[in-house]
């Protein structure tokens, strides 16, 4: 390695984020900056960065897509049995992180989780692609695998068991909807000076409140 990591940074310039400009209601701010990751040709703006918490209170990350944006909260979709969906049994809340370099911009997004409906399972899963669709049932997520080929076999007896005919959605797999209750937009600045705008909600109200934190 030529350069020291130390040294590496960049100047964030492009932006900034006032109380003034910004939606009172953070979802509908959560929409207009992705809608503007969207527009500006990000690759997989929908990517995020999913961390809950196992039994043993140890953190687990890893990067989900999202799959759809209601008034109630953020939707993505796995196996019910991989390490995130048995942490969400144990501690049903998680938190969410996006990061879209380009725009330099961040959200931050925590709350309690829950379970989609299996109708709501079902509809997603009606039109993800048929090889996403084997899928599902071929890979016990999460758990060891002796081999690559063991996995392919499994794949191929799928792919015979349902051949002519449409996949239905297996039981162990289906959405996750995260209800926020703390949301926070980060917008960097020169200096590392950033702009950060934290809603937070007042659970007995359902109203949101807005402030700016120190970067």
């Amino acid at each position: 390695m030529n350069q020291k990591i130390a040294d590496l940074r960049k100047e964030y310039t492009l932006h900034g984020l006032h109380e003034e400009n910004v939606a009172p209601n953070p979802l509908i701010q959560f929409r207009h900056w992705f809608e503007a990751a969207i527009e500006s040709g990000l690759p997989e703006p929908n990517a995020m960065h999913v961390s809950t918490v196992d039994q043993d209170n140890r953190p687990h990350s890893r990067i989900v897509l999202l799959k759809e944006l209601d008034q109630s909260g953020f939707v993505f979709y796995t196996n019910y049995h991989s390490q995130k969906g048995r942490d969400l049994t144990v501690h049903p809340f998680a938190s969410l992180t996006f990061f879209w370099v380009d725009l330099e911009r961040q959200v931050r997004i925590e709350g309690r989780v829950e379970k989609v409906s299996a109708q709501e399972s079902d509809e997603y899963f009606a039109i993800r692609p048929r090889g996403s669709q084997i899928g599902a049932w071929v890979s016990h997520q999460s758990e060891h695998l002796p081999s690559r080929e063991i996995l392919e076999k499994k794949q191929a007896e799928y792919e015979n068991k349902f051949a002519g005919q449409s996949v239905p959605r297996p039981p162990h797999w289906g959405g996750y909807r995260l209800i926020p209750d703390r949301m926070e937009f980060w917008q960097g600045r020169p200096s590392r000076l950033h702009d950060r705008i934290e809603y937070t909600l007042d659970i007995s109200s359902g109203n949101w409140t807005m402030g700016r934190l120190s970067p």
